[in-house]
């Protein structure tokens, strides 16, 4: 038994190294989240992304996290963990080259998918090394490590703001950082057997933990995601959730799973998507306010993963303690509605300032506390039951969730247009619906509304520099004392450059006056009558973009209330057993006691 395990004689210098390996790993993996969700209108506005497919995005970032973490932890004990955080390593080098040499939705698409895969081996190591190295103590350190999560996001969040407008490349580029670190650590670390290895619980008994039940809703998940990406029809989908979930259960001998584990798996839906799809869009959704008070909307998202990291990393223990895990997660799940409703309210920098200090504070213990019971609870199930409920927490969010924010603005922005604006509808949404795991919408055409914001920009920089040269000479200037002023300023040229790749004008010349004349033939410049159409119709966009999204963190509310409900019904559940308390193993006889 290692010095961890004992918990009364302190941390050998040992596993000290290897549980700063594991946050140090899980450091590395919101690095790629703060990064992902900061950039994301950059992306947008850059390749022409919709919302649902910005969406779609932070989805791909999410849920091939469950194929790795669940897939890992069925050979995970087999293969080993050294191993599998080679693998991880590997897919985080991969995965920041493709996105940094990205040209496209498809190479965002596949480089945020391999980026997941690592992310998913990195939990599927870290949670179960770390509930076996602190046996009484589970939810306490889960907490502590997952303080890593929040980490990386303060420490990122910071590093991306302060950049400024330096290329997005390099910005993608800090993900190497914690990841090279972290890789150095792991080569010196020593990992202990497993928990239910070392009590002698047998492999099939661990999978009776999840049983056929929960096989099919997790290859159910997969199917339909993998089957949405590569074009599956439904019925190929059933068909491979329904083989492996037959296979599985003939291993099983039809074993249902443990009745209190398959409960927890359909909590962790709404609360992957309140924690980590809430987090994905905030910087997007608080964009309009935060602009308003001239504040880099990412800001919201630092200050609340700071509170989320002092509170993991310093309360855990005494509020854990005095509450238990699911005390904390009733406590956690009635401030997060609060705290989601203010936001969606919230336009004054105080109110902001209070809302977000609330929702930082409800979402702080959400996931290492549902780590935590799952562990307490399940812990014949091993490394598999405590990662499957994060697997199917991420496959949650980003086949549901992380969508769903985006498709509540799509629709929303559709309907608006379409009943207050229908000359304005026929320009900018798609006239051909486009299907989701929601069903069909007519997006918006984000190329069209850049055009759009792009002729404004270019005529209000005509005539900001009408008025200039007036006011310097008296008179008004001529067209070619226009063009020379113009054709000394470094701020226009880059914004010819943005037009000409806005407007799709390929071979336009080197010189600023040929890359006018194409503009001017590709229509980007027009006249006043029609500035004022279109400063009128980019401003109306505007208000139904700040009210959908406004929208968006209202409706997502109603997760925690979900969540809220089902503590409810757990805590009178124990209590009619007599109480909560954790399920120990027997180390002797492989057995779960009390």
């Amino acid at each position: 038994m290692s010095d961890a395990q004992s918990e009364g004689n302190g941390v050998s210098a040992r596993d000290k190294l290897l549980f700063w390996a594991c946050f140090i790993s899980l450091v590395a993996t919101s690095f790629g989240f703060i990064i992902r969700a900061l950039l994301i209108g950059t992306w947008g506005e850059e390749f022409g992304l919709s919302a649902t497919q910005q969406g779609e995005i932070f989805g791909v970032g999410l849920w091939p996290f469950a194929i790795s973490i669940v897939l890992f932890s069925l050979i995970i004990d087999k293969v080993g963990y050294g191993k599998a955080m080679v693998f991880a390593f590997a897919c985080h080098v991969i995965a920041a080259i493709m996105t940094i040499n990205a040209s496209g939705y498809m190479d965002l698409y596949i480089a945020t998918f391999i980026l997941a895969l690592g992310n998913g081996t990195v939990e599927a190591v870290i949670n179960p090394v770390v509930a076996t190295m602190f046996p009484k103590s589970k939810t306490k350190w889960l907490a502590i490590l997952h303080a890593g999560w929040p980490a990386g996001l303060v420490l990122g969040g910071i590093l991306v703001i302060f950049m400024g407008d330096a290329q997005w490349q390099w910005k993608v580029g800090l993900v190497l950082i914690p990841v090279l670190i972290y890789g150095v650590m792991m080569l010196r670390c020593y990992f202990p057997p497993n928990e239910r290895v070392a009590a002698g619980v047998s492999y099939k008994d661990m999978l009776k933990e999840v049983g056929f039940l929960g096989a099919l809703l997790v290859s159910g998940l997969i199917a339909v995601e993998v089957g949405r990406v590569f074009g599956w029809h439904w019925g190929v989908q059933v068909a491979v959730a329904l083989a492996a979930t037959i296979a599985y259960g003939f291993y099983v001998d039809w074993a249902p799973g443990r009745p209190l584990f398959l409960f927890l798996i359909l909590i962790m839906i709404p609360l992957a998507t309140t924690e980590l799809g809430t987090d994905g869009w905030i910087s997007e959704l608080m964009t309009p306010a935060m602009t308003a008070l001239n504040v880099h909307p990412g800001w919201v998202l630092v200050y609340t993963s700071a509170i989320m990291m002092l509170l993991r990393f310093y309360a855990s223990g005494p509020i854990v303690h005095a509450l238990s895990p699911l005390g904390v997660l009733v406590a956690s799940s009635i401030i997060a509605i609060f705290g989601l409703v203010f936001l969606s309210m919230a336009e004054a920098a105080m109110v902001i300032f209070i809302a977000a200090t609330i929702y930082g504070v409800g979402k702080s213990f959400f996931w290492p506390a549902m780590l935590g019971l799952v562990a307490e609870q399940s812990p014949k199930g091993g490394a598999l039951t405590l990662n499957t409920i994060a697997g199917v927490g991420m496959l949650g969010v980003g086949i549901i969730g992380a969508a769903f924010l985006g498709n509540i603005q799509d629709r929303e922005q559709e309907s608006v247009l379409r009943a207050e604006y229908p000359a304005l509808h026929a320009v900018v949404v798609e006239p051909e619906p486009v299907l989701s795991v929601f069903g069909s919408y007519n997006p918006l055409r984000g190329d069209q509304i850049e055009r759009m914001n792009m002729q404004v920009a270019l005529y209000e920089s005509q005539q900001e520099a009408r008025e200039a040269l007036q006011a310097e000479t008296g008179t008004a200037p001529s067209a070619e004392e226009l063009s020379a002023y113009l054709a000394a300023d470094a701020g226009y040229e880059v914004q010819v450059l943005t037009a000409l790749e806005r407007f799709g004008v390929q071979d336009a010349g080197d010189t600023l006056a040929a890359q006018i004349a194409a503009l001017e033939q590709a229509g980007a410049f027009v006249d006043t009558a029609t500035y004022n159409e279109l400063s009128a119709q980019t401003a109306a966009l505007a208000e139904i973009d700040v009210a959908s999204k406004k929208n968006a963190l209202f409706t997502v509310a109603i997760f925690p209330f979900i969540m809220l409900i089902c503590y409810i019904i757990l805590i009178l559940y124990f209590r009619s057993k007599g109480g909560y308390k954790a399920v120990v193993l027997d180390a002797q006889e492989g057995e779960a006691a009390h």
